[in-house]
């Protein structure tokens, strides 16, 4: 792994635009450069199978990416939000599903488990996770309560003695079904609603616990998804998270970040999809002469590469705003309206960049086996996930019209 700092060199004019230093465009380039040769040979099987790959988590964190947040001390890198993003890019470039399970494992689960986990806690499953030797998930959506995920939350948990009671059900959680650590939210006071809310570190053992079904998806197929019921199920008192009704906090600060580090999926599916368009023209002939050399064809490209470079410019100022967010600044202010914004943004604009990928590649674009289906296929969850388009929007007025 690249350390992130030094200056841009003068010779890469993207990097210099893009505001990358040297050390920054190194992380992206080596974690390129390993997904396409260990992830992207993966990703038709995953499609076509909605195949896990049960080698390559532990591979990946052999390798070093996973843990870019946490400190050595636990088997981490020691970088930052932003050096998680580019990874996440990268990767994303060459296997969005598996980008999407590294993010569910690194950011939603890890690096909330970092923030605010005690040390017994960090030393009991941070190495581990960081070694890709146990896969982590966020347990928080429930049937019947998507977007008001807290106010309609019906898991609750109940002390007794040494150990919590949880009884619910949780839906559409990636990597639930191959999920070793879960970081799972309940309530513990009914009466006070959402600020009764808690979190709890769940291992999948834990008696009680278990995958109710996996679900099959239009896109995404080769990331795993599953609703999770929870009958009874004891979880050691030592496995709350934070303080008991203050799991409010820990939801809206790993909220944030999350909705950042979905825009780089975004980037990065947007990017092959362009680099799979301009390869396409270049080789299809029609009419006696290659596609790209009709204007139409030039116009659509020309507008992707626009679009996927005001992408690349906003995730990256959002990923650089979240370098400076600690646990008591997420939910609210200018970090809530500015990730809300960019993951909008940067799935609003993939949704326009893939729809003329698609169209450059005419017939084939159409057929499910092709690598321009699987993308397109990807648009509509990161228009709905970490908060629909809607929500995203309902945020970022509600911040700025307040008095």
């Amino acid at each position: 792994m690249a350390d992130s700092s030094g200056a841009a060199s003068s010779g890469n004019l993207l990097q210099i635009f893009a505001g990358l230093s040297d050390g920054e465009q190194q992380i992206l380039d080596e974690a390129d450069r390993f997904a396409r040769r260990e992830l992207y040979p993966l990703a038709q099987r995953m499609d076509d199978e909605e195949w896990w790959p049960t080698e390559i988590f532990p591979k990946i964190g052999a390798t070093g990416y996973f843990g870019i947040t946490a400190p050595e001390q636990y088997g981490g890198a020691g970088l930052d939000i932003f050096s998680a993003g580019l990874i996440l890019q990268a990767f994303s470039r060459s296997n969005h599903a598996l980008g999407l399970s590294w993010v569910a494992h690194e950011n939603l689960c890890m690096n909330n488990i970092l923030r605010n986990a005690n040390d017994a806690q960090r030393a009991k499953y941070l190495p581990v996770m960081n070694k890709g030797l146990s896969i982590g998930a966020l347990g928080l959506t429930e049937p019947g309560a998507g977007s008001d995920a807290l106010g309609s939350m019906r898991t609750t948990a109940r002390r007794e003695g040494d150990f919590y009671i949880l009884n619910g059900r949780k839906l559409y959680i990636t990597n639930g079904p191959v999920a070793d650590v879960l970081l799972v939210y309940a309530k513990t006071d009914k009466d006070r609603g959402q600020h009764g809310i808690s979190a709890f570190i769940i291992e999948k053992d834990f008696p009680g616990f278990k995958v109710a079904q996996k679900l099959e998806k239009m896109g995404f197929r080769g990331s795993q998804t599953a609703e999770l019921v929870f009958d009874d199920c004891r979880v050691p008192a030592e496995n709350l998270l934070g303080e008991e009704n203050r799991g409010v906090k820990i939801v809206m600060s790993g909220l944030d970040l999350e909705r950042a580090m979905i825009a780089p999926i975004c980037l990065g599916i947007a990017e092959r999809a362009l680099e799979l368009a301009i390869d396409y023209a270049r080789q299809r002939q029609q009419f006696g002469k290659r596609i790209a050399d009709f204007q139409m064809v030039q116009s659509m490209i020309a507008q992707m590469y626009t679009w996927v470079e005001a992408m690349r410019l906003f995730t990256y100022q959002v990923l650089r705003a979240c370098n400076s967010v600690d646990e008591s600044q997420g939910g609210r202010g200018d970090i809530h309206k500015l990730t809300a914004a960019g993951v909008m943004f940067a799935a609003d604009t993939m949704n326009k960049v893939l729809d003329y990928g698609v169209q450059v590649h005419g017939g084939i674009g159409y057929i499910w086996e092709s690598e321009i289906n699987r993308l397109y296929r990807s648009i509509k969850l990161l228009e709905i996930g970490a908060g629909t388009t809607e929500v995203r929007k309902m945020i970022i007025a509600g911040e700025l019209l307040k008095p």
